[in-house]
Formats: C-alpha cells, sequence, structure tokens
C-alpha cells in the first residue's frame, strides 16, 4: 500500500463505518434488506392462485397476484427466461416456476410473448431431465418445482416423485436413521407436497395406500405444530408457498396452515408486487456488524443492542428440528431456526462485546450465562467426522444436512473464543476433530468450498475465495498459520487476485462472454482478511495491500454497497443482501488499520 497513505485508509473506513451504524434501526440492531426475488414471486403467485381459485380466502388475493405478474413481467432477462434475483442469470428452476405462475393465474393469454419465451427457455434447457440433472439426487426442490409444474397442468403427475410424508409421524429423533430424501428443513414440504402427490396419483400397491391415507391427518398435526406464528415456515416464501399451494391443490385451500401461509406471503409482499427469499437476516447482519466495528476499533457497547442480541437465542426446544436450546438462528422473527453459522457468529459477537473497553461486570455475566448454553448446543452438534451441520447432527449427506467447511471454520473460531468458559470442558476434543476435517476437505489446490455461498460465474457455482478465506481465519485463531495446508491456503488466495487488485469467487473465473468475471466487495474484503491474518510474506502481503487500496477505491468511488449475489440461500437458491458488502468492507479495513498500526496484535 505505498500509494494508500494512512490518511485515506482512515477516511474510508471512517465512512464506512459511519454508514453502517446509520444503517441500524431505533432499537439499535440491524435489520438489512434482502434481494428481491422472482422466484419466491413466482411461487407466492401460484399459491395465491390456488387458494383463490378452490375455495379459499380470497380478500387480497387478486391485487397481489396482479402486482407479482407485473413485476415478474418486468424482470425477465434477455433471453426471455429468469433467475433468483435481479442480478442473477437465467436458470430452468424460476423459469418453470415463473412459467407456473403465468397459467395458474390465468394470464398466460394475457403474455403470450413472455410465457411462449419462457417455454422454448424450458425446452432447450432440458425440461425435466435439465431440471433433474441440475438438482442431481437431492429432492429438495425439484420435486416442489415439478408440484407445481403439476398443478398448472404443465407436466403429468407422473413425473412428480412421490414423497414419504407418512415418516413425519416417526418422533424427529429417527428423522436421521430413516435417510429422508429431503433435507431436514423441508419437512413441511415432505408432508404437504407428499400429500398433493398421494392426492393426485395415489401409490399401486394397496398396502402403501392404505399406510400413507392412515398417516394424512397425523401428519398434518405435524404440519401445523411446525409452523410459526408468522406463518412462514422458516420465514421463507417459496417453502411456505410450496405448502400453501399443495394444501389448495388438493382442496384444502381454507386448511388452518393454507390460511397462515397466505396471510405470511402477503405480509412478505414488498408494493412493486415482489417478495424477497426470506423475510430477514437480521441476527445474522447483526452479529457480523458488531465484529465489523470491533475490528474497526469502535467500543460495541455504545450500540446498545446486547439486550436484542441476548433476546434472539433461542431457549425452549424447537419444534421445527427438535434442536436443543441455547442456539441462534438468523432472524429475531419466529420463523428462524437455530443452526451452526448464525450461533458461531453470535457467540463471536458476544466475544467481542465481552471484550469491548467499557463492558460493565454484569453485562459480562449475563453474556457468560448465554455462552454456556450456546457453547454446549455447539458442542452436540458436531458430526462423526469432525465438522458440523447446518441444523441436525447426522441426519444425512443431502446439501445443509452433511457437513460444510464454512460452517466447521466459524464453529471453530467461536469455540476459541470461549475456550475457557466453564461450558467448554470438552471444547479441545471438539476442535482437534474439526481442525482434522477441514483439512480432509481441502482440495488438491489449496482451497475449501463453503456450502452457503457461491458465485454465478463459477462452473459449479461454487465459491472456493469465501470458503478458504473463512478457514484461514479458523486457523489463525488457534496458531495454525504456520502449517502446510494453511500455507497451500494462502498461496491459493494470492493466486486467485483478480488482476485489478480485487477477488471474485475463485481462480480465473470468466463470464460466458469470455470477460473476466467481476470482483465484488464482498469477495475482496474476506480475500483481504484471511490474507492480514496470515504470516508476513512478499506475496501475501502485496496481495492484501492490493486488496485493501481496491476497497478503499470502492469506497470512494460510491460502490461500497454494490451487493452481489454470492449468497445460496436453502437449495442452491441466490439471494444478495444489501448489508453485507458495508459490512464486510467495514471489518477488512479495520483488520488493515489494526496491521498497519498494531502489527504484533492477535487479529
Amino acid at each position: 500500500m505505498n500509494h494508500l497513505t494512512d490518511s485515506r485508509l482512515a477516511a474510508a473506513l471512517g465512512a464506512a463505518s459511519q454508514q453502517l451504524r446509520a444503517e441500524r434501526t431505533a432499537a439499535g440492531h440491524w435489520v438489512g434488506r434482502l434481494s428481491t426475488s422472482a422466484l419466491s414471486t413466482a411461487t407466492a403467485v401460484s399459491a395465491w392462485s390456488l387458494v383463490r381459485d378452490r375455495g379459499g380466502c380470497a380478500e387480497g388475493l387478486d391485487d397481489a397476484i396482479q402486482r407479482g405478474l407485473g413485476y415478474l413481467a418486468a424482470s425477465v432477462n434477455g433471453d426471455g427466461a429468469w433467475g433468483d434475483t435481479d442480478r442473477s442469470y437465467s436458470n430452468i428452476a424460476t423459469t418453470m416456476l415463473v412459467e407456473s405462475a403465468f397459467h395458474l393465474a390465468g394470464a398466460a393469454g394475457r403474455y403470450p410473448g413472455l410465457v411462449d419465451r419462457a417455454a422454448q427457455y424450458i425446452a432447450g434447457q432440458g425440461d425435466v431431465a435439465g431440471l433433474r440433472q441440475r438438482y442431481g439426487r437431492d429432492k429438495t426442490f425439484a420435486v416442489p418445482i415439478l408440484t407445481n409444474r403439476a398443478l398448472a397442468g404443465l407436466v403429468p403427475w407422473r413425473e412428480v416423485s412421490p414423497l414419504p410424508f407418512e415418516l413425519a409421524c416417526l418422533p424427529q429423533r429417527f428423522y436421521r436413521f430413516v435417510r429422508l430424501p429431503v433435507v431436514s428443513y423441508a419437512i413441511p414440504a415432505l408432508v404437504a407436497i407428499g400429500q398433493a402427490r398421494y392426492f393426485h396419483l395415489p401409490p399401486v400397491w394397496p398396502w402403501m395406500r392404505w399406510v400413507r391415507r392412515a398417516s394424512m391427518e397425523r401428519s398434518l398435526r405435524v404440519l401445523l405444530a411446525m409452523q410459526p406464528a408468522s406463518g412462514g415456515f422458516l420465514e421463507a416464501a417459496p417453502l411456505t408457498s410450496f405448502v400453501v399451494m399443495s394444501l389448495a391443490g388438493t382442496g384444502r385451500a381454507d386448511h388452518p396452515v393454507a390460511r397462515a401461509g397466505v396471510r405470511f406471503l402477503l405480509d412478505s409482499a414488498r408494493p412493486d408486487g415482489s417478495l424477497p427469499i426470506d423475510t430477514n437476516l437480521a441476527t445474522w447482519t447483526t452479529s457480523l456488524a458488531i465484529q465489523a466495528l470491533a475490528a474497526a476499533g469502535e467500543d460495541v457497547v455504545e450500540l446498545n443492542c446486547l439486550d436484542w442480541l441476548l433476546s434472539c437465542q433461542h431457549r425452549c426446544r424447537h419444534p421445527f428440528t427438535g434442536a436443543d436450546p441455547g442456539g441462534w438462528g438468523w432472524s429475531d422473527l419466529s420463523g428462524a431456526v437455530p443452526d451452526a453459522d448464525d450461533t458461531p457468529g453470535a457467540l463471536l459477537a458476544l466475544a467481542a462485546w465481552r471484550d469491548a473497553p467499557s463492558c460493565s461486570a454484569a453485562d459480562r455475566t449475563r453474556i457468560e450465562q448465554a455462552v454456556g448454553a450456546a457453547v454446549r448446543w455447539l458442542i452436540g452438534l458436531q458430526n462423526r467426522d469432525g465438522g458440523w451441520p447446518t441444523f441436525c447432527r447426522g441426519w444425512g449427506r443431502l446439501p445443509f444436512d452433511r457437513s460444510g467447511a464454512d460452517l466447521t471454520a466459524h464453529a471453530l473460531r467461536a469455540l476459541q473464543a470461549w475456550r475457557g468458559h466453564p461450558a467448554a470442558l470438552d471444547v479441545g476434543r471438539a476442535i482437534r476433530r474439526g481442525y482434522r476435517f477441514l483439512e480432509r476437505q481441502q482440495r488438491a489446490d489449496g482451497s475449501w468450498v463453503p456450502l452457503w455461498f457461491g458465485n454465478q460465474d463459477h462452473p459449479a457455482e461454487e465459491n472456493p475465495v469465501y470458503g478458504t478465506a473463512k478457514v484461514v481465519l479458523a486457523f489463525k485463531g488457534d496458531g495454525r498459520m504456520q502449517s502446510p495446508t494453511a500455507q497451500r491456503a494462502v498461496h491459493w488466495l494470492c493466486e486467485a487476485q483478480g488482476r485489478d487488485g480485487g477477488w471474485s469467487g475463485g481462480r480465473g473465473l470468466v463470464r460466458a462472454t469470455g470477460d473476466p468475471a467481476p470482483s465484488s466487495v464482498e469477495e475482496t474484503a474476506v480475500a483481504v482478511e484471511a490474507l492480514l491474518a496470515a504470516p508476513k510474506d512478499a506475496a501475501s502481503d502485496q496481495a492484501s495491500q492490493r486488496g485493501v487500496s481496491w476497497l478503499v477505491e470502492a469506497i470512494e468511488g460510491g460502490r461500497i454497497m454494490d451487493a452481489a449475489p454470492i449468497g445460496f440461500y436453502f437449495a442452491r437458491l441466490w439471494y444478495y443482501e444489501r448489508l453485507y458488502p458495508l459490512i464486510f468492507a467495514v471489518s477488512a479495513l479495520g483488520h488493515a488499520w489494526r496491521s498497519r498500526h498494531a502489527p504484533s496484535e492477535t487479529l
């Protein structure tokens, strides 16, 4: 950073920090704003249309349907198809859902050119076979999409795989032993969609028909018990929509689950008619923002949001996954579920609060009480392979149930931050197992792939820059940066840097046009923070300095809020969060400032 003066760095960091503080709500925490989603909007339109036409309460539905269709018509990509967000490339899944929505709403005739081009795109992508190829053996999203299309009359019901909804009647502790065909968070879809398939095309075997018929009411009671007060399963519009449309499509448009789901979808709709992929990530963004501002040298106690963060901790056994008390979900809303990314995020934010200059003894006591349950919860979630899954230990090998490198790295950092806590008696063994898992998961080139983040320019839609950076930070926290594993990772990050000094999702990524994949604030920031944690050598020092300069120039050029669609939601659904680039940049630049002025300090 020879050309980057202290004054420029300080000014950029100060401006970004001030902007981040200004994004707080009146209650002192952050809510953020998730991208609008054609996928969510389409599923909601389909659900509303079926409820309206099958005898459910129709109040407000006509207006919501028309506004949703208007948004979809205005958001089509140039190739006649749709991506998950307004910054996403077209894909077969979202385009199938949009075409189904126009048909179920009875609007295909009003938009003939639009619907015809969508059908041509779908055919060109391989139709049903192309959809199945996209999701492989994971039925979590392929079956709901095909159910949507069967309800719209666009595919025969035989194309919809039957789902064993009767398994939902088992106690939750047995779910991991029966190898469910969907991931742990999709039990509501298993029940509602499984029943829709049974209703429209019962199995040929009499004994199977009897078992499923006998399980219908009991599995519906399971569904009702899982539905949160908001009405939105996981606060997610797609999952809630699939449940509602399946119930409506089997003559139960007025079922209590359907009524509550419709209310949630109407409440989620934005003025332009669109819906986000989820209501918000308030707990996640707040945890990250606290850590970022602490890295920037601020006294986070002055943020005055400790009460809010502690109130988000789950203190009862969760009805959705059966998770024990102690964890945090991504939001303070009733549909959130405790998981192994948001819980470490909250633990690290609480560690930053504990270490703040003005943290009182009373607050430290409250924090340590909450941390005890969280540490026990996190250690109890660790899989046999030493890694951490998202929600449930040992449920399976489908995405979001298997262990992930990013989740494991995050859990390790949190456990390291609270290693001396009385609840962390077994933490040493858990940490050792976690590092062995990460060592096994490292790719031959030195990188790791995360579970929850991707890059749409990567051939496999992966994001090794994000995954590798997060693992490197975990190695820093346990003094393992001199290991060959960490050194290979640092070398890979240096090699993955773009010519402009920033990072995209991986090394040498190009767009379909042949142009280099653009660097993003988010990916550049996480790579910089990881390299700043690495032992100083010429390569890592030069790469981190160029990255810091790139971030400063992004702030000076007004590009600090240019969010990139790097987020994966459930079943590889793309999203971006408005606050990610700002939060990530503040954290990276805070560490850059400290590395300049306190090089011996552990970051």
